[in-house]
C-alpha cells in the first residue's frame, strides 16, 4: 500500500510541474568556467589475503601520453591529471593476473577511488597465453565458483530501470524476477523473503523504505544509497561456506571509504526526494575518513512547505534514511564505524461516505510506522603477510507498528487488526583469513547473533468480532554459526573450493550442518567450467513460531530451518575483450518447508499473510530447475549491452500433490543497453542514453471459488487447484536519460529516469466487489518517472 502512495501518478505529475520549473533556472545558474582534470586513486591487494601490493602497476592506455602510477608500501596509488571521461583502468603485478576495471568514469567535480584485488598466480606454463582478466567477469568473494556476480554504484546510477537501488538493479541479471510497485527479488523461482541483506559482513534486516509492508523481503526503494555503494557481490545459488541463513540469494554489500585526501560533496533533488552527501578527511594530517549520504522524501517535504500542492493521500507517505561509514587506519589495525538507518511512515485515510465503498478496504483507516537501524564496528589486523583477521560487532533493529481500524455500518472505526513487532539483533562475528601458500587459502569464522524481540499481533475474525490476540511474546533468543573453507588450486587452471558451514538456532535447539564445494577449471585462456554445490537453510520470521492457534495452544515452536541443495554448472567464455558469455544450469531440491498439513498451502509462496493461525509443519518440499544466460558487452566505444535469458520450473509438493509455485514464471528474458556521448566544445559534458526491455511469463495465481464468494462476501479460492492460472505475460520497459556537464571543480547532473515507461498494468490480486458480489481483478498501470538534478562539488 505504502509503495502505492508513493507512486501514484498524480503524485508524481505535481512534482514533476514543479521541478520543471526549477530546471529552467538551474541551467542557467549552472554556469562555465576552465575544466580541471581530476584524479584517480585507489588501493591494490592480494585478493586472497588483503595484502597491500607495493610498486604494483596501475595504467591508463587510452590516453595520449599514457597515465600511470606505481602502488607505495600501503598499496596506494594516484593517477594525476586524467581528463574527463570514461576508461578503462589496467593493474599488474609481477607473479599475478592482469586486471582491467572497465568502464571507470571520471568527472571533474571528484576524485575516482578504486578497489583493486589481484590474484595471485600458482604456476605459469610455458606457452600458454595469459590473458588479462576483466574485473566484472568475477565476484569480488574468491570463494564463489558460479552464480556470483560483482555489481558497482556506476552500475546501479547507470541502467535504465536500476534507479540508483541496488534490488531493482539486480532484477536485470539472468534468474532474477521482480514487480514494479515491489523491489522484492524472486532469485531462480524463490520467494524474496528468502534472500538475504548482509552490510560489512553483518546480516542485516530488510533495509527497504516500506519494508514487507507488500512482499515479505521487498519493499519500495533500498535505503543502502548508490552514493555510498562500494563494489559489491550478488550471489543467487552454492554460496560460499561464510554465508549462512540465506536460501535464493544474498546481496553482500559494502560500502566504501571515504576520500581521505580532500573533502567532496553532493547535493540532489528529484520528483523521489532530496539527498545530500559528503566525504572527506576526518581530520588533518591522517588517513581517517568519514562518507555519509542522507535523503529525505519530497512528498513529505513538498507537504510540509504547501500542504495544498499535492493530494491529501500524499501527505500519508514519509519517509528518510541516514547511511555513513568512518574509517580509521592505526598501528593496531583498522577500524571502521559504519551503519544505516530509515524511518518510514505510510497510511490511508477511510472513506466516510458510504456510497463510494466498492471495497473492504475503502472503509479502513490504516497507519503503518516502521524503523530500521543497523550499526556496527569492524576491526581488520593484519596478523602477517599473508592473514588478517576481520572482526566486528553490531546491532540492528527493525519495528513495525501497523494499525487498521474499520468503519462499521454507523461509521464509526473499530479496530481491526494491531502489529507491533519489534526485533534488536546483536552480532559478533570474527573471521581468520589465512594464505597459506599462492595454492592455498583458507577462511574461517564464527557469527554469533543474539535475537531479541518483542512481538504482540492482534486480528478480527470479522466485524462483529474484537481483535484477539495471536502473538504476545517478548525475549531474547540466538542464531550461532561456525564455517571454514578452503581454496586450493590443484594445478594453474583447476581450483576446488571445499567448505562447511554450521549453524544452531537456540529457540528450539534446531540445527543445520552444511556441506559446500566447488570445482573450477579454465581449460583455455579465456573459457573455464565449473561446479558448485551448497546446501542451505533460512529461519522463518520469528513470530510464526509464536501464533496460537485457534485452540490457543503455540504449534510452531519446533518449526526446522527451511533447507535446499543447490547444484550449479556454469561455463563462461570471454568472447572478446569486449564480450562475455556465462551460461548455468541449475537444480534446486528444497525440503522441510513450513506448510499446513492436509491443505495446498505452502510458506514457498507466502506474500505477505501475518496472521496464520493454523499449526504449521516443516514436511513441505519443492524444486527449481533451469538455465540461465547472460551475454554482456562491456562499455566500449561510447555503449553497453546486456542481454539475458532464463528458463525455469519452480514447483513444490504440499498434500501429496505437486504445484507451480506462486513465482514460477517459466522465462524471462531481458534486454538492456545504454549509449554515451561527449558533448561540447572541449568534449567535456557527457550524454547517456539507456533502455531496458522486459519480457516475462506472469505470476501464477489460484482460481476463485465465485459461489462461495459470494456465500461468505470475500475472496474464497480454490486451494485444490492453487496456482494453477497465470496472468498474461509481462512487459515492461524502463528508460534512463542524463546530461552531465563537468565545469572547473564542479559537476551539475539533469536526469529523467522512468520505470514502467509503457504503462503496463501490473496486477495486484483479487478483491471482493461490495457493489456486483464479485471478485475483481485489480491491475494498476503504475509509472514512475524521476526526474532529478545534482551537482557534485
Amino acid at each position: 500500500m505504502a509503495g502505492r502512495l508513493l507512486l501514484r501518478p498524480s503524485n508524481i505529475r505535481h512534482l514533476i510541474e514543479i521541478m520543471r520549473k526549477i530546471f529552467a533556472v538551474i541551467i542557467l545558474l549552472s554556469g562555465v568556467g576552465m575544466l580541471r582534470a581530476q584524479n584517480i586513486i585507489g588501493t591494490v591487494t592480494d585478493k586472497a589475503s588483503g595484502r597491500p601490493l607495493e610498486y604494483a602497476s596501475v595504467s591508463i592506455t587510452a590516453v595520449d601520453p599514457p597515465l600511470g602510477a606505481t602502488t607505495d608500501s600501503l598499496g596506494r596509488f594516484s593517477i594525476d591529471g586524467v581528463p574527463v571521461g570514461r576508461y578503462d583502468v589496467r593493474a599488474s603485478y609481477v607473479g599475478y593476473e592482469t586486471v582491467i576495471i572497465r568502464e571507470v568514469p571520471v568527472s571533474a567535480a571528484r576524485e575516482t577511488a578504486l578497489d583493486v584485488r589481484l590474484s595471485e598466480q600458482s604456476q605459469e606454463l610455458a606457452g600458454v597465453e595469459v590473458r588479462p582478466q576483466v574485473n566484472k567477469s568475477r565476484p569480488l568473494n574468491a570463494m564463489a565458483v558460479g552464480s556470483a556476480r560483482m555489481f558497482s554504484v556506476e552500475e546501479a546510477s547507470r541502467y535504465a530501470g536500476g534507479f540508483d537501488d541496488p534490488a531493482r538493479l539486480a532484477t536485470a541479471f539472468a534468474g532474477v524476477t521482480s514487480g514494479i510497485q515491489s523491489n522484492g527479488i524472486a532469485v531462480r523461482g524463490n520467494a524474496p523473503r528468502f534472500l538475504q541483506w548482509r552490510l560489512e559482513d553483518v546480516e542485516i534486516p530488510n533495509p527497504n523504505h516500506f519494508a514487507e509492508t507488500a512482499t515479505f523481503g521487498g519493499g519500495g526503494l533500498t535505503a543502502v544509497s548508490s552514493r555510498l555503494l562500494g563494489n559489491s557481490d550478488f550471489l543467487t545459488g552454492a554460496f560460499p561456506a561464510e554465508y549462512g541463513n540465506a536460501l535464493s540469494g544474498v546481496f553482500d554489500i559494502n560500502l566504501r571509504t571515504g576520500n581521505s585526501r580532500k573533502r567532496e560533496s553532493s547535493f540532489g533533488f528529484g520528483a523521489i526526494g532530496i539527498d545530500f552527501a559528503s566525504e572527506g578527511p576526518l581530520y588533518a594530517g591522517s588517513d581517517a575518513s568519514y562518507i555519509f549520504n542522507y535523503r529525505y522524501s519530497a512528498l513529505a517535504l513538498l507537504t510540509a512547505l504547501a500542504p495544498k500542492v499535492l493530494p491529501e493521500q500524499a501527505a500519508l507517505v514519509r519517509y528518510q534514511d541516514l547511511s555513513f561509514k568512518m574509517n580509521f587506519p592505526t598501528r593496531l589495525g583498522v577500524f571502521s564505524l559504519w551503519g544505516i538507518g530509515l524511518a518510514d511512515y505510510s497510511g490511508q485515510k477511510a472513506k466516510t461516505d458510504s456510497s463510494q465503498w466498492t471495497y473492504a478496504n475503502d472503509r479502513d483507516e490504516i497507519g503503518i510506522d516502521q524503523l530500521m537501524a543497523a550499526a556496527g564496528i569492524s576491526h581488520r589486523l593484519r596478523i602477517s603477510a599473508g592473514s588478517f583477521l576481520k572482526t566486528s560487532l553490531a546491532a540492528s533493529f527493525s519495528g513495525l507498528d501497523q494499525s487498521v481500524d474499520r468503519l462499521d455500518g454507523s461509521l464509526s472505526l473499530r479496530p481491526y487488526s494491531r502489529i507491533g513487532n519489534s526485533n534488536a539483533n546483536l552480532v559478533l562475528s570474527s573471521a581468520l583469513t589465512a594464505k597459506f601458500s599462492s595454492r592455498h587459502t583458507n577462511k574461517t569464522g564464527l557469527r554469533i547473533t543474539g535475537l531479541g524481540y518483542k512481538l504482540r499481533m492482534q486480528n478480527s475474525a470479522g466485524m462483529q468480532e474484537p481483535p484477539a490476540t495471536v502473538v504476545d511474546e517478548s525475549g531474547w533468543s540466538a542464531l550461532i554459526a561456525a564455517y571454514s573453507q578452503s581454496a586450493v588450486e590443484l594445478s594453474g587452471s583447476v581450483t576446488l573450493n571445499l567448505g562447511l558451514h554450521a549453524q544452531l538456532f537456540t529457540l528450539n535447539d534446531r540445527y543445520a550442518l552444511e556441506p559446500r564445494a566447488g570445482l573450477r577449471w579454465r581449460f583455455a585462456p579465456d573459457r573455464a567450467v565449473g561446479l558448485s554445490y551448497g546446501l542451505h537453510s533460512r529461519l522463518e520470521m520469528l513470530h510464526y513460531y509464536f501464533i496460537r492457534s485457534a485452540d490457543g495452544r503455540q504449534h510452531n515452536r519446533k518449526l526446522d530451518f527451511t533447507r535446499a541443495h543447490h547444484w550449479v554448472l556454469s561455463y563462461d567464455r570471454s568472447i572478446s575483450p569486449d564480450y562475455h558469455l556465462r551460461i548455468e544450469p541449475y537444480l534446486q531440491q528444497l525440503y522441510g518447508i513450513p506448510v499446513v498439513a492436509g491443505s495446498a498451502f505452502s510458506f514457498v509462496n507466502l506474500q505477505d499473510e501475518w496472521f496464520i493461525t493454523e499449526p504449521l509443519e516443516s514436511t513441505g518440499r519443492g524444486r527449481n530447475a533451469g538455465i540461465d544466460i547472460t551475454l554482456e558487452k562491456y562499455m566500449s566505444r561510447g555503449y553497453y549491452m546486456m542481454l539475458t535469458a532464463s528458463l525455469f520450473d519452480s514447483q513444490y509438493k504440499a498434500a501429496g500433490l505437486w504445484h507451480s509455485t506462486r513465482h514460477n514464471r517459466n522465462y524471462v528474458l531481458n534486454f538492456l543497453a545504454g549509449r554515451e556521448w561527449m558533448l561540447g566544445r572541449s568534449r567535456r559534458n557527457v550524454l547517456n542514453a539507456g533502455v531496458r526491455l522486459t519480457f516475462e511469463g506472469g505470476e501464477r495465481y489460484t482460481p476463485v471459488d465465485l459461489l462461495a464468494t459470494q456465500a461468505a462476501s470475500e475472496v474464497v479460492y480454490r486451494e485444490q487447484e492453487a496456482f494453477t492460472l497465470r496472468y498474461s505475460p509481462v512487459f515492461i520497459s524502463h528508460l534512463s536519460l542524463s546530461y552531465k556537464m563537468n565545469r572547473r571543480k564542479l559537476t551539475h547532473e539533469i536526469a529523467l529516469k522512468v520505470i514502467n515507461a509503457n504503462m503496463y498494468r501490473e496486477p495486484l490480486g483479487h478483491q471482493y466487489n461490495l457493489r456486483t458480489g464479485r471478485a475483481d481483478l485489480l491491475r494498476d498501470p503504475t509509472i514512475v518517472p524521476n526526474i532529478s538534478y545534482a551537482i557534485e562539488f
